[in-house]
């Protein structure tokens, strides 16, 4: 299942199937549950509760029209009608229809979503466990300084006629798997960095032949590798053998506390000394430095030497150097970091790096604050669950550790994005909330498992799908707001006429009419309104707060009242003036020119005047889309019989435009009297 990507191998097969690595990692994702999205669950728990409450309002108007003397059949066909208002049914496809385009725009901000249900849970994303390489920075090395030689210079500075300085970079290039063709490195970013830096070095003074670099091409040309070692994550080194200068040689390069252990003597210019406790306190000291300033570093060794290289014969070196080289952050990375903070997220750093180098590359992003903790994968085994929410760099993980840390943070009530783009990553990416898979150096099973992809690897888009994610949430909630509210009146307005022994407000095929033309429209429309700036400024919601809030049911009950009123008054007028049919008429024509109205409520909080018209002009459409059904229903004699109205006079007209104006009015008047 591994992929060659450079060097040489003589493969042993050990185990099959499950026994193997990639065994395990397939055994971590089947074990791994995927979670209910919060709109799911909150869906679940609202549709339960709506269907009780609808059933016992229609038993009961089902009741006060048998006690009135209606026939059971009417009776009957009335309680259906009255369901049939009260439920939203284009709930579900607007939901959907909503998500899609959500889905929509944030492919074109990079961020491709594969599940559709990921575009909401996005929104109530508490906590992003992020990788570092590629993601939080560029994944571009560059060498920085060169301790050699018992001093600290810049890796361009390098001298070749320096025969310490040489050897240093004899290994560099030759215990080295990548290339640069065409300018483009090709393998490992840390290894063809030391190409550059080799590249970059003049072989003699500017101002002699102009800047002259080296090839790496011409110092591999002339001596051939005998054999080698390749890089091991157990060994954390990688080791080759040459004839230098007529001498075997075997060249390493590898982790500093590892290779600094194997060493028994240190070069100088003026010639090799023992490797002393004061010479490894002083090279530990240097790598300290290195990485408290965010740099990752490799140390170098040679011996000369006739044996056959193998594991066992990696030892006795003689130290040559460090070579320090930083990953930049991404320029976009410190201001993501600062925004998702802002919206009350934690970002948290995993990598594979140094704890000291990787605390360093946190804090200067700004996922690293004062108090934060940082901590190995070994020493996550020994933390529990509580202390979780002190630590901001994951270390030296493993595909255990990670799923451990998602876990951990999942089972604090957080929602949990997780980004990823190894084989080894694919358990947690299907573990967490969101897994978000790298797009240009993700593999393919890393995809697979993930339901976002970053097509640019740029942490910054996760913050705005972030953004993007809270704004769906945000107006399907609007949506059903509008939908619930306009059902309220519907449902306020039966109850009424009812228990006061009045005609019928409704046909059944006028609620039907209401339901699923003139509703649909206005809900969609608010499913698009555009996200604003203070998406970011508001804290995560609490994933266990269900779409019925407090805040919600006043907002429905009041709104619905209100429509409610201005339809019973449009009532009484036909009725006064008109009789039962005309009644009917105008409470049917004031109810759904009432709620066309009020979808330009419903797509915010704000002023409409703050907010905007031209901000959403799907709302216009779809209120001008409304009109026109209404029109063609009241204007063309043809359409009477069907829906069961009477022609209304002028004042008639007049009166159901001002009534059914006056809910919008007084609403938008109120919230422009709070803001002021």
């Amino acid at each position: 299942g591994s992929l060659v990507a450079y060097g040489r191998a003589t493969v042993l097969v050990t185990a099959t199937g499950m026994n193997t690595e990639i065994g395990k990692i397939a055994g971590l994702m089947n074990s791994a549950q995927e979670r209910k999205t919060p709109l799911q669950k909150s869906l679940d728990q609202f549709s339960g509760k709506l269907a009780v409450l609808i059933m016992i309002v229609c038993a009961l108007v089902f009741a006060l029209c048998m006690f009135r003397k209606m026939t059971l059949l009417d009776s009957l066909l009335f309680a259906v009608a009255l369901a049939v208002a009260a439920i939203p049914e284009a709930l579900t496809s607007i939901v959907t229809i909503v998500q899609a385009f959500g889905t929509q725009k944030m492919a074109k901000e990079n961020a491709i979503i594969k599940k559709l249900k990921a575009v909401e849970s996005l929104g109530c994303v508490s906590v992003i466990c992020s990788d570092k390489t590629g993601t939080l920075t560029q994944n571009k090395m560059t060498v920085q300084q060169v301790y050699v030689d018992g001093k600290v210079i810049n890796g361009i500075d390098m001298d070749i006629t320096d025969q310490t300085q040489r050897y240093l970079l004899y290994d560099a290039v030759l215990t080295n798997d990548s290339s640069i063709v065409d300018g483009k490195g090709i393998g490992d970013p840390t290894e063809y960095a030391l190409l550059e830096m080799f590249r970059n070095i003049q072989v003699l003074p500017e101002s002699y032949l102009g800047k002259m670099g080296v090839h790496e091409d011409a110092l591999r040309n002339v001596m051939c590798r005998m054999e080698e070692i390749p890089f091991d994550s157990d060994r954390k080194l990688m080791s080759t053998k040459y004839y230098i200068h007529g001498v075997p040689t075997i060249l390493t390069k590898g982790a500093v506390d590892v290779l600094l252990d194997r060493c028994v003597n240190v070069r100088y210019s003026d010639g090799i000394r023992p490797m002393t406790e004061e010479e490894k306190e002083k090279i530990r000291l240097e790598n300290q430095k290195f990485s408290e300033n965010g740099l990752r570093v490799l140390a170098f060794a040679y011996k000369e030497s006739e044996e056959v290289l193998c594991v066992d014969t990696e030892c006795g070196y003689t130290f040559l150097g460090l070579i320090s080289m930083v990953d930049p952050p991404r320029p976009e990375s410190v201001k993501a970091v600062a925004e998702a903070a802002q919206a009350g997220i934690k970002t948290v750093m995993i990598t594979g790096d140094h704890k000291v180098t990787a605390t360093a590359i946190a804090r200067h992003i700004g996922i690293f604050k004062d108090g934060d903790m940082a901590l190995t994968g070994m020493e996550l085994d020994a933390l529990s669950d509580a202390e979780l929410d002190k630590i901001s760099v994951y270390a030296r993980v493993s595909p255990e550790n990670k799923i451990r840390i998602v876990d951990g943070w999942q089972r604090r009530g957080n929602i949990v994005s997780m980004t990823g783009d190894g084989v080894n990553d694919a358990p947690a990416l299907k573990k967490a909330d969101i897994g978000v898979a790298m797009g240009i150096t993700g593999t393919e099973v890393s995809k697979d498992a993930a339901a976002m992809i970053l097509a640019d690897d740029n942490f910054a888009t996760i913050i705005k799908a972030v953004a993007n994610g809270r704004n769906v949430y945000r107006n399907i909630k609007n949506a059903v707001l509008y939908l619930l509210s306009g059902n309220t009146a519907a449902i306020f307005t039966v109850l009424y006429t009812s228990l006061m022994a009045l005609p019928v407000p409704f046909a059944p095929v006028q609620l039907l009419f209401i339901n699923l033309l003139t509703d649909s429209l206005p809900a969609l429309a608010i499913g698009m309104e555009p996200a604003d700036e203070g998406l970011l400024r508001e804290k995560p919601r609490d994933p266990k707060e269900g779409l019925m809030t407090r805040d919600f049911m006043i907002k429905m009950v009041s709104q619905g009242a209100m429509i409610a009123v201005a339809v019973i008054t449009a009532f009484y007028l036909g009725l006064k003036n008109g009789g039962a049919a005309m009644a009917s008429t105008m409470a049917f024509s004031t109810l759904t020119l009432a709620r066309l109205f009020h979808g330009f409520n419903c797509r915010g909080k704000q002023f409409i005047f703050k907010m905007g018209f031209t901000t959403n002009p799907y709302s216009i459409y779809a209120f001008a889309a409304g009109a026109a059904f209404l029109g063609l229903v009241i204007f063309i004699p043809g359409l009477h019989g069907l829906f069961q109205i009477q022609t209304m006079p002028v004042t008639a007209m007049i009166q159901v435009a001002v009534l059914a104006f006056i809910p919008t009015a007084i609403i938008q008047l109120r919230r422009k009297i709070v803001k002021a």
